[in-house]
């Protein structure tokens, strides 16, 4: 990953870099006003911590950004399939119908210039998705029970049906999240991963010293980008444990759930007319 600050509040991805029509970022903990298990740069509401400090949070975010966003759209996520198209829909509503349409949602869509749609995490797998020929970007929180129940290929199918999209033209980041040496999972979740066909072989290992499985959910997520037919030389993984840098990103597993997230946002870039 690359730096998009100096403090090092917002990291970017290498494999967007090409492409400066958007603008895509992970948050750090470093740089912001939160305290506690919050500190320091939480921007996501819906966790419990001050709203003043997640407001000055979101607004430095929005102007370390090469263009200030019309808005921030930060779902109020359940590890649900669902997935929310950002369109003319959504802008001409209230304000109020706008956090009812957000409500249960783990993944956002977009085509409109200017709305950076963001997920947020602390252990999940946040992706993002660029669609560079077609102009369509898209964010996923894909924990355990998303990835197994396939989010990542529910939101490619739904933007296959909605704009025509194709895995040759998407560019993709697994972000910030839980590694398989982290992951320890019991029984239920392994076999929830193996009754819905994932190759146990690949995404899983046993450790006998704890008597544990581990998932790969970076795996288990490529998995669904490649049978898309998403080119591998088009996929950045991190490579980044949450668990195991908790002093760099926030991690529930470690500090809770009364604790800040990861904001990951991705965003096609307004058009300045000089």
């Amino acid at each position: 990953m690359i730096s998009l600050t100096e403090d090092k509040k917002m990291l970017g991805y290498e494999v967007f870099a090409p492409y400066p029509d958007i603008s895509c970022f992970v948050t750090t903990r470093h740089g912001g006003c939160s305290t506690g298990n919050y500190a320091s740069f939480n921007c996501t509401p819906y966790t419990g911590d001050d709203v003043n400090c997640v407001r000055q949070n979101q607004e430095a975010l929005c102007a370390a950004l090469p263009s200030y966003p019309q808005e921030l759209v930060i779902p109020f996520q359940t590890h649900s399939t669902n997935s929310l198209i950002i369109d003319e829909t959504y802008l001409n509503a209230t304000y109020s119908e706008r956090q009812s349409m957000l409500q249960g949602v783990d993944a956002l869509i977009t085509d409109i210039p200017g709305c950076c749609i963001c997920i947020s995490t602390a252990d999940c797998i946040p992706i993002s998705l660029y669609d560079k020929l077609r102009r369509v970007v898209a964010v996923v929180n894909a924990g355990w029970r998303g990835t197994v129940n396939r989010i990542l290929a529910s939101t490619l199918h739904r933007m296959q049906a909605a704009y025509g999209t194709e895995g040759k033209d998407i560019i993709a980041s697994i972000g910030p999240g839980i590694s398989l040496a982290s992951f320890e999972v019991g029984d239920e979740v392994y076999e929830a991963f193996r009754t819905e066909n994932f190759p146990m072989e690949y995404i899983s290992v046993w450790k006998p010293e704890t008597h544990k499985y581990h998932i790969d959910l970076w795996a288990a997520n490529h998995l669904q980008l490649s049978d898309f037919g998403v080119p591998s030389q088009q996929i950045e993984n991190a490579g980044i444990c949450t668990y195991q840098q908790y002093e760099d990103f926030f991690s529930a597993r470690r500090l809770g759930i009364k604790s800040g997230r990861i904001l990951s946002g991705i965003m096609i870039n307004p058009i300045i007319n000089v």
